[in-house]
């Protein structure tokens, strides 16, 4: 336990963080409360530091932990992506209230300021996507997709302070209860199949029900609803119907972290749960004991496999029917979820290696499109059209430049890190023997090329109209910055791929889960 508490620092941290922005928040001082966004800069930066130093230490080894390495990588991840998005959402929240206590228009009240609880609820939905990876039980499995889940319908709701960011919200909070109930019976179910909560023991029931003939149908049938639950944070089929109405309602800063943290949450909870049955050739160690799996079983194998296509097509489809930019790119947040399943069914390590390798890729290129819109605006709103972004090059064309740089990465076109992601993850799909399914991808990323060119074309080629003429840049430099930063980590970033590949492969094991004590399975297991 002590060695558990140890790997869980860097949250512990970002709690403590989540704490002092929200007091922070309530300051009557205008400079402490503008001070908020870079306190929780700061915190996020601590716990980097904080994830090298307690990953390094022995508390990784005796931890118990299915995937004991994964969180050195996610953690780390999570908190520099978080600094970007950070440099988007701070000048945005509570940006005209603040202007009015400025100018003396409106006197300050604690009640109507919510940059504190924005900033306070972002430290907690990142700490809990952290939490996953440590999760030793399908309890606390929960509690941190839960974690990781609550706070976002909060900051939709006031991202904007509009009446659509209030229906986002509760479309949002509708589905995502769904969601959790289908993990949660799914849970359940492999609970009441294997007889205990600790995912290691599971693994080894498993692993001795498969060597004795076969998982149990309950076993099965309670991960094919846990991986329907997660999904939804993944925005994969068929838990996706909400992303296009949230993304439109959401502001683009809260929309970029919507983009990118729900869904590392739910790319590292199927690892855990896909560890949990095993691969082709993955083995459980147990009391000195081994078995081999023989690979995830059937039906859940084809369940990824139908959602990875559906997932895929579906986003690629809806988003070619788009004009609105935001419903656009949140089609493409499908679609790149199905990608990332391919990942994920090809196994732990050439694909799941190629997912964790796929995701700083995405993360930097996510994060450049939505710093992009979140640096103009159009008569004090969003910009969200393509007709906005007409001639975006004549009055902005560094923010055309980024916004052209990060849709071409997103196609795959080389030499960008988009297609060093994609070809990492068919190559390891192809090396699975998944080849339709890599056929089918190719085919959906040609498809996207369509829209994603419009990104490319309306900005570089479009002409200036009188509706573009209102589009103007937001004061606050910080999210262009945060556009610059990101668009050219996407141009140079493929100078560092071998390393960066490595980094995402070491923090996966090779092909071996450790069980944590002697159990009845172990014994089963040996007798074998």
């Amino acid at each position: 336990m002590s060695a558990r508490l140890t790997l869980i620092s860097p949250e512990i941290l970002l709690f403590a963080g989540s704490v002092v922005v929200a007091v922070l928040g309530l300051a009557r001082n205008p400079a402490m409360r503008r001070a908020v966004p870079f306190v929780t800069a700061l915190f996020l930066l601590a716990s980097i530091g904080v994830t090298a130093y307690v990953y390094r230490s022995d508390a990784v080894e005796t931890s118990g932990l299915m995937l004991p390495h994964l969180g050195g990588y996610a953690k780390a991840l999570l908190a520099s992506i978080g600094i970007l998005l950070v440099m988007l959402a701070g000048p945005t929240i509570d940006r005209r209230l603040e202007e009015a206590f400025d100018a003396g228009r409106a006197s300050f009240d604690p009640i109507r300021v919510m940059r504190g609880e924005f900033f306070a609820f972002f430290l907690l939905s990142i700490a809990g996507t952290m939490l996953i990876a440590n999760a030793a039980d399908l309890i606390w499995l929960f509690l941190a997709l839960e974690l990781a889940s609550l706070p976002t319908y909060v900051m939709v709701a006031v991202s904007r302070g509009t009446r659509r960011a209030q229906e986002a919200a509760i479309k949002y909070f509708f589905l995502g209860a769904l969601s959790a109930a289908t993990f949660l019976y799914g849970f359940a179910l492999l609970y009441g199949a294997t007889g205990t909560l600790e995912l290691s023991k599971i693994a080894e029931v498993l692993a001795s029900q498969s060597a004795a003939g076969g998982i149990s149908t309950l076993a099965i049938v309670g991960g094919v609803l846990s991986v329907l639950g997660i999904g939804f944070k993944l925005a994969a089929v068929p838990m996706h119907f909400y992303a296009p109405d949230v993304y439109e309602g959401a502001s683009s800063a809260t929309t970029a972290f919507l983009g990118f943290v729900p869904k590392v949450a739910g790319v590292i909870a199927l690892m855990v749960l896909l560890a949990v049955f095993g691969f082709d050739g993955h083995t459980v160690t147990a009391g000195g004991s081994t078995i081999v799996m023989p690979g995830l079983p059937a039906p859940l194998a084809a369940v990824l496999w139908m959602v990875a296509v559906l997932t895929m097509t579906l986003g690629n489809i809806g988003a070619l029917l788009q004009r609105n930019v935001k419903r656009m790119l949140a089609y493409s947040s499908i679609a790149q979820s199905g990608y990332l399943i391919i990942g994920l069914l090809s196994g732990p390590e050439a694909g799941w290696s190629a997912v964790l390798f796929y995701l700083i890729g995405y993360g930097v290129t996510n994060t450049a499109m939505f710093a992009v819109l979140a640096s103009l605006e159009r008569n004090g709103e969003d910009v969200e059209t393509l007709d906005d972004l007409a001639g975006l090059r004549t009055r902005h064309p560094v923010l055309a430049w980024m916004l052209a740089a990060s849709a071409i990465s997103l196609i795959g076109m080389p030499p960008l890190i988009g297609f060093f992601g994609k070809l990492s993850l068919f190559s390891a799909a192809l090396g699975a023997g998944h080849t339709q399914l890599v056929i089918i991808a190719a085919v959906n990323s040609a498809i996207s090329a369509f829209y994603y060119l419009q990104l490319v074309a309306v900005p570089m080629l479009g002409q200036p109209n009188a509706r573009t003429e209102t589009v103007q840049a937001v004061p606050s430099a910080w999210p262009r910055i945060a556009a610059v930063v990101c668009g050219v980590g996407v141009i140079v970033m493929p100078i560092g791929v071998s390393k960066l590949v490595a980094a995402a492969g070491s923090s996966l094991p090779e092909g071996k889960i450790v069980a944590s004590t002697p159990s009845a399975a172990e014994t089963a297991i040996a007798k074998r």
